[in-house]
Order: structure tokens, then sequence, then C-alpha cells
């Protein structure tokens, strides 16, 4: 059976049979060689296969089939085949290097031969040595053979495949006959598989007079063809193909009633479908971009063969440049840099054999939205409407407007749920207004393109100033300030306020200890009884007023007294309990204060440690944060009265030192502080000054000396450059609390300019700046032996030398020489020279120190090979530098490989001195060896030969005179036979 050409399983097999019948093949078998003799397999078998192998490599045919005819062997008993054994060309080679490797290592000696040679053994040696030779190059080009077959050959079966080419939804038609045994029809079953991976599923099962079985997914699309038609009776009808159907398909035959096949009875099929092109990725169709963006244009498309993926602009091919690439088989138009030119519409063009498909992306400059009117600020009465407009432009135009108050969108403050709307044209309405409208208003519009744009505006709600809380009675202290409170409000601003006391007009301004205070209320800086009555107050404003308050009593009464105030200090040690006492009384006719304590820096207590009773504080477990200032307040209606005290906890790490100042110079910052609470009287306090440049995070400490200092000076600091200082103290016990953080700048390096005057004119005439400075009238900071330190150059300032000349590098014997020329201009203020490099990521410093102004040369022994490298020199002095022209220079590839190439050859030397001592070694063994063997072998004969010699001569006779000889075999050494002579 067969379908599409090439060598059918039958013709093989007949093939086979009539090469392979009666005595053609013995069990030991012979093979013609190409003139028409016979050879033996030992030695004709190795030169058949390399014929074969080399004929086939020439012919470019795969080698799945194998080249040397079958060999069956039968049953003469019963008659029938019982196997057969057919190999492929590889593996003959396979198995013949592995019987010629055992001959090699263990060959039995041939008792026969060696009987008939005797003392011709040693020509016998040399003849297998000679033959052993020409066996280890046979087995090389054998191995060489094999390796071309399994390296050149691999994947190549289903040679004589049916390769079948079918479009998306469409219909094929596998074409396969069934040839039936002695061509006489008989009942079978029909199979069609489906090659998945490594398995076969079956797809299609027909047997005659039973339902059809279909696999997943070939439901209704497979069928069985009809008899009358052209195609083979076990054709496979495959409607509306679909791209998961591509792949190997096999039809099989199976024989009812009859002995298992001797051959595969089906054939295989390749089917490849073809699909046109369809998008599964486009652009969006408007993307709007701005000028100097970077933007991806991403279009892929699925089909069969793989579509090709071409970009046009405006109709014509996208030319890649500088800033426009074509990447990822053509899916991706990237442009790094969006130019004026670079807008239009680009089209992707999606084409393979079977069709054709475009996509079309606009790029518009997008334009942000931008407010064109934006709201403005205004006043309004309350009660009345207002409206802020909020127009904006944008392209696309789908402007989205937001209002704010205050932060907070307008549409979630709950004062304005029912009186503000936002228009269509984004316009804000608030109607009616209120007093507590007004505020900050702000409008953001955006459109997704750029930073939302917003503006805001002002609402200021107008009214009459009017009184909100009117309590019936206060009090005023005896002897003791008090005031009396009108709660006002207004907008505008309060005017004045008119009080009345028992309904008569109350002058404030010509009464004797009273003050009006700015907003309205009445302080009455010594209260005494005339100040008891009844009073009213009335605020005014520019919009006038809302009426007078209610009637309030005012009583003056005497204020709490404290009967138990706290000590001024109280001094306990870590650990320790304190207990702080207050109490206070009320005057009569008046209810009892309440007792609070607070810390005065506005510091909670430490509830959990801390507890109140009757007035009294304890602090139990003290700490060092528990050290500070504590007021014990008593309140009543009538006045508020404190008292403070001190806690000091002694025992603890320093607290921060306060009041810390600082003075600049150029280089150096003198700081001056006040040392904080240092633990107690047994406690010697050290302070460490930690300090950075703004904007870094790496902090720098110096140590303060001497030991106690409250002054330090910081030295090797870049001019005109801002620092930030702290101070923190230590004694015994460790670091205590850091300062307050504190910056400041150090001072710009100050040119002096020299004036000379003019004998024509009587005017000072100024030289340049860069022939006055000389940069031995610099005072640079030093370090403990005196050289002067250079710090880091942040803001180049003042003159600066010229650049160094005539960079070059050079690949020398022991790495590459980076060399240059002394600046020309102003080399005078060169202090030393540094060298920067790159390669790819940014510039680094190559040199580690500083290289000295006389040396203009630098060794760099180790540079990455197959890299180019870029270098540049700066001629430095104490302010400023001057800097050369870049320099490329493209370190050699062979300096990357060097150690490669080296590390290679040593591998494959020490491999072929592997091989040789391994074949030396196996030749020295089998040598002894056989050298043993003959040595046994001649000490046997002379020892037979002696005793038979003995015997006919008579000696060694016993009483009777006769030498018995034994007639059987005597074996001294393996495979070698004595008999009796």
């Amino acid at each position: 059976m067969g379908g599409g050409g090439g060598l059918q399983a039958t013709d093989l097999r007949r093939r086979l049979e009539s090469r392979c019948s009666g005595s053609a093949c013995p069990q030991s078998p012979r093979f013609l060689r190409h003139d028409g003799s016979q050879a033996s397999e030992g030695s004709t078998r190795g030169q058949e296969e390399r014929v074969d192998l080399q004929a086939t490599l020439a012919s470019g045919q795969p080698t799945c089939t194998g080249s040397r005819p079958c060999r069956r062997q039968a049953n003469e008993e019963n008659g029938q085949e019982k196997g057969s054994r057919c190999s492929n060309g590889g593996s003959g080679v396979i198995g013949s290097l592995f019987g010629k490797l055992r001959l090699f290592v263990g060959r039995p000696i041939d008792t026969e031969a060696e009987k008939e040679k005797g003392v011709n053994g040693r020509r016998h040696r040399l003849r297998w040595c000679r033959r052993d030779f020409r066996w280890i190059a046979d087995v090389a080009t054998r191995i060489l053979l094999l390796g071309v077959v399994l390296f050149v050959t691999p994947g190549l079966c289903h040679q004589d495949a049916v390769h079948i080419t079918a479009i998306l939804g469409e219909s094929v038609v596998f074409n396969c006959h069934v040839e039936f045994p002695g061509e006489h029809p008989v009942p079978y079953v029909l199979q069609w598989e489906k090659k998945v991976g490594d398995k076969e599923i079956p797809i299609y099962i027909w047997y005659e007079s039973y339902p059809t079985h279909s696999g997943e997914g070939y439901e209704g699309r497979v069928s069985r063809v009809s008899p009358n038609s052209p195609y083979g009776v076990a054709s496979l009808n495959l409607t509306d193909i679909r791209e998961s159907d591509q792949g190997w398909y096999e039809c099989k035959v199976v024989f009812l009633n009859r002995s298992p096949n001797s051959h595969k009875n089906g054939t295989w099929f390749h089917l490849d479908v073809h699909a046109p092109p369809k998008f599964s990725i486009t652009p969006e169709e408007m993307i709007y971009v701005n000028v100097g963006d970077a933007i991806i244009l991403n279009c892929q498309a699925e089909g069969t063969p793989t579509p090709e993926i071409l970009w046009y602009k405006d109709a014509n091919p996208v030319e890649p440049s500088t800033t426009i690439g074509i990447f990822n088989d053509g899916t991706e138009l990237r442009i790094s840099t969006i130019k004026n030119e670079d807008i239009g519409d680009y089209t992707c063009i999606a084409r393979n054999g079977e069709g054709q498909i475009s996509h079309t992306a606009r790029v518009i400059i997008a334009g942000g939205a931008v407010i064109t009117v934006p709201p403005m600020n205004q006043t309004k009465l309350e009660g009345e409407k207002v409206q802020f407009s909020c127009e904006a432009k944008a392209l696309p135009g789908n402007v989205t407007v937001r209002w704010f108050r205050e932060g907070a969108p307008v549409t979630e403050v709950s004062a304005l749920d029912t009186r503000v709307s936002i228009k269509p044209d984004g316009s804000l309405v608030i109607n009616p207004v209120s007093a507590d409208d007004s505020g900050q208003y702000l409008c953001e519009v955006t459109n997704g393109i750029g930073d939302p744009q917003t503006a805001s505006a002002y609402l200021n709600v107008e009214y009459p100033a009017k009184v909100t809380f009117t309590p019936t009675v206060q009090y005023l202290p005896f002897r003791l300030a008090g005031v009396v409170h009108c709660y006002i409000k207004a907008n505008p601003t309060l005017q004045y306020v008119t009080w009345t006391k028992d309904k008569r007009l109350l002058e404030p301004y010509q009464t004797k200890d009273i003050v009006v205070m700015n907003n309205g209320s009445l302080l009455f800086t010594r209260v005494n009884e005339n100040h008891q009555g009844r009073y009213t107050c009335t605020p005014y404003n520019a919009q006038g007023t809302q009426g007078s308050s209610g009637p309030m009593e005012v009583l003056v009464r005497n204020p709490p007294v404290f009967t138990l105030e706290p000590d001024p200090i109280y001094q306990k040690k870590v650990g320790e309990t304190v207990e702080m006492h207050c109490d206070a009384q009320e005057a009569e006719g008046t209810q009892k204060p309440t007792i609070q304590w607070h810390r005065r820096d506005g510091a909670s207590i430490q509830r959990n440690r801390a507890k109140i009773v009757g007035g009294n504080l304890t602090i139990e477990s003290l700490r060092r944060s528990d050290f500070g200032f504590y007021q014990c307040v008593a309140s009543n209606e009538v006045a508020i009265i404190s008292a403070s005290t001190q806690l000091i906890v002694e025992g603890t790490q320093p607290h921060a030192p306060y009041n810390v100042s600082g003075t600049a110079t150029e280089f150096s910052v003198t700081l001056t502080w006040l040392p904080g609470y240092s633990g107690g009287p047994d406690y010697k306090q050290d302070y460490t000054i930690w300090y950075r440049e703004s904007g870094t995070s790496e902090w720098k400490m110096i140590p303060v000396t001497p030991s106690g200092s409250t002054t330090v000076t910081i030295n090797n600091l870049t001019p005109g450059t801002m620092y930030e200082f702290q101070v923190i103290g230590k004694n015994a016990l460790g670091d205590g609390m850091l300062s307050k953080l504190i910056t400041i700048r150090t001072l710009d390096v100050a040119l002096t300019h020299s004036a000379t005057p003019s004998s024509s004119a009587g005017q000072a005439a100024a030289t340049d700046e860069s022939d006055i400075l000389d940069h031995n009238t610099l005072i640079l900071p030093t370090d403990s032996t005196g050289n002067p330190v250079f710090p880091p150059i942040m803001r180049p300032k003042g003159p600066k030398p010229g650049p160094p000349k005539n960079l070059t590098v050079t690949e020398v014997s022991n790495g590459f020489l980076i060399s240059w020329e002394a600046p020309v201009e102003r080399n005078h203020l060169i202090q030393y020279y540094t060298i920067k490099y790159k390669t790819d990521g940014p510039w680094k410093t190559l040199n580690k120190g500083q290289i000295r102004p006389e040396e203009t040369s630098y060794l760099v022994k180790n540079l990455v090979g197959g890299r180019t490298y870029y270098f540049q020199v700066f001629a430095n002095s104490a302010t400023n530098y001057g800097a050369s022209e870049q320099v490329k220079f493209p370190v050699p590839a062979r300096v990357k490989h060097k150690a490669i190439t080296a590390g290679v050859v040593g591998g494959i030397l020490f491999f072929i001195v592997a091989i040789i001592l391994s074949i030396c070694a196996v030749k020295i063994c089998n040598k002894r060896k056989r050298r043993k063997q003959e040595k046994e072998l001649l000490s046997a004969y002379s020892m037979v030969a002696c005793r038979v010699t003995d015997a006919r001569n008579g000696a060694g006779q016993g009483p009777q005179g006769t030498v018995p000889l034994k007639n059987e075999t005597i074996n001294i050494v393996p495979d070698i036979e004595l008999h009796q002579v």
C-alpha cells in the first residue's frame, strides 16, 4: 500500500524476500564484492559498509532504510518464518564496530594455527600487529562516517510520505489504497491516526456495518470517501480545514482473521495548512504624541505561511534612520524621537501567499488640554448665585473637567451637595451661596495626554457681622485679669463692636482697666466688683450687622488658689519613681477646681507609667525621655491657674545639644553650641559632628577635640556648597540625642583685582583675572602632614587651566599607555591631573590617586577586549579644571580571546595525548599478555618433549621400565591444546 510515489513497503518486502530466500541467506553470510566475487564477513563487511555509506551520503538520500540485504532464519521443521533481522546502515556500522572492539580486546588464539606454525609464531604475531594497525585505521574511518551519518541525516524519516497543502476552511482528501493479501478482498478495519508529539491519536476508525468513530475536534469533519471515487477505498476526506489540523497523518489497515502482518499496510501524509493573514495586534487608529516623544507601533499577524510585515508612511516604504527602526521581524516600528516630519499615516501590511491585509494608524501631534477661559475670583453676598467658568481645548477633544474646594471634590462636600452643579461646558454653579462657602475653588482639565492643567479662583461670600454664640453667664476673677467674650463672625472683617452694661452704653475706650481686643471682646486688666453686671455686644462690618447678642450676666468671683505646689526641681535616677505634689482650693460660691498635669514642651505623659491621684503626679520607672518641665493646672469656671516644676533624670545618655550655630569660609565651617544635660554630675560629655552635603544621603562624622569642647572647625569643604550639620553628645553610657539640624553654605572663592595708577589718565587699570590670580596665593586646607588637600570641585569657580593637548592611547607590551601634553594656557594653575573613561555607561575615574602636574602619562594594564573606550584628561586647579578632547580607542578583540584560545589549544592537546597514551597502554598490556602465553606454551612444550625423549631413551624407568603415555588432551594454556606425539 502506498500513496504518493517513492519506494512502496510491498516493493521493499518483495525485494528482501527475493534476496533472502532459500540458501541465499546462510547463517554465516558472505557478501559479494562489487566485482562479483565473494568475501568473508570479517574481511569485507567494513569495506561494504563504507562503500554503502559513502554512496548514500554522496547521493543525498536519507539513510532510514538499510543498505545491506536482510538475513532471515527459517525453521526447517514447520516451514514458518520465525523472525527476521534487518538493520539500517547506521546500526550495521555500530554492530560491526562493537564486534571489532571485542576482537581487539580479547582475541582467542587459533590452536590449530599455533600447532601448524610452531616456531613461526613470531611471524604470526607480526602479522597480527600489522592487522591491528589496519583495524585501528578502519575503526577511525567508521567512527568518522558514523558521526557524519548521525549529524547530517537525523530526522529524515518519512521520506515516502505524501505532502499535501490545504487552505484554511477548505477540504482535502488523503489518498490511501488497500492492498489485500493475495489480491483477494478480506474484511479489514480502517484507522486514521494523527501524530501529536510522541503519540499517535486515532481521528477516524471505520469497519463495515459498524458506526464510525471520529476523534475529538474532528466530529463531522472526517469521512471515508465514496467507493466510486477515483481515490483509494481507504482514503479520508477532511473538511473545514483548521490551523490545528496541520501535522502528520497515518493510514492503517488491519486485516481480520489473518496472522499478524509482516509489514505495515499503510502510509504517511503530512498536511500543511495555509491561511491568509489575520491581525492579532494592531496599533490604535489615532495616536497622539508630542515632539520629542518615543513611540512603538506594534503590528502582529497570524497566518500560514508566516505573514511578512511591511511598513509604509504616507504610501511610501518606511526608511530606517537614526531615530526610526523596524524590529522583531518587522512587527515593531519604533520612533525614538518624534519630529514634525514624522507626523503622518503609518500603514502596516501583512502578506503571504494566500492574501494581504493592511491597517493604518495616524500619528498626530497631540495637544494636551489647555484652559482657555479660567475661573476668576468672585465676591458674592450671602444668598446670591455664583458661576465659575472653566473652558478648555485639547486634541483629542475628550476633555474631562473636575472641580475641587480646598482640595476636596465639590461632589463630596456635604454642605454643597444640594446647591452645586457642573455644566456640560465645565462651569461650576453654586446657588445660593452661604457664608461657609467661602474658599478656594480649583478647576482641573485633562484629555489623558500630558499632565492635567489647573486653574483656581477664590469665592468671597460677604455678609453682615453677626454674633454666633451668647453665653448666659461669664465669670471674672477678682483682682486678676479677665475677659468678657463676644463670639463674632464677619465678612468683610469686623470694624467695631458696641457694648452695653446694664442697658447703658459702655465706653470701653474711656474706662480705666478695660481694653477692647481685636476680636471685639473686653479685657479687664484688674477685675474689681464694679465690673459685675449685665452686658450685650453688637458687631459691625462694611455690610452692617445682623443684630446684638443676648444679655450676658458677668459675675465677679474669687479665683481658685494652690494649697500645695510642686517643688521647683525633682532629681531622680533612671528606674526610680518620682511623686510631684499639687492641690488647689475653690473660693466661696464657686466650683471645686480640676487639677491636671501637662508637659511644657507639649509632649504627652506616658500614662502606662504615670498616674494622678488627688492632684499628685507619680511616674514610675523613670527614663531619659521623662526629663523636662511639668505644669500643674487648676481650673474652674472663674479662672485657670498653674505652677511649674522641672524633673531631672540622672544616669542617662546626654541630652541633645541646643542653640547650634556656625560661621563659614571658602573651605571650612566653624560650629558652636550649648551642651545638653550630660546625664548627671558623674558623667563627662564628649561630642561628635555629623555633616553631609545637602541633597546626599551619606553622613560623615568628626569627633570634637579637645574633649568637652563646644566649638569645632570642619575643613576640606567645597566652596559655594550647602552643608547640613548636627551635634551629638556621648558619655560613658553611650550616645545621646542629636541636635536640631542646621544648614550652612560655604563661601564662594573671591577674586581680588589689583590696580595700578595710570600715569597718563590717572585711572586704575585692572588686569585680567587669569593673570593676577596665582594658585600660590590661595590658602588651601592641609592634612596632618601639612600637605595641601584639594576638595572635590562641585561647582567650578574662577579661572581654569587650559585643556591638555594631544591625548593618545597606545598599546604597549604590558598594557595600554595614555599620554598627553601639558596645557599651553595657564598651566601654572594645575595642581593635579585626573583621567576619566567610559564604555557604554556613565563616566568613571580611571586613576586611583592624583597625578602630579609634571607627569603626562598613565599606564593601564587591563582593558576588556572587543570594547570601545572613550578617554578624557582633566587638568585641575584648586577650584576649576580644563578638559581635553575625548579620544576613542577600540580595544582589539584578540586581547579578549588570548586566554580562551590558550585554554582551547591546551584542552585539544591534552585530549590527543590522552588518546595516544590509552592506545599505547592497551598495546603494552596485550603484548605482555601474549609474551606470558608464549612462555607458558614453550615451557609446557619443553616439558612434554623432554618426558617423551626420556621415555624413548629409557631414562627414569620404573620398576617395570616403562613410561605410561596418556592419550587425553593436556590443556596448559586457555584455547591451546597439546596432544601426545
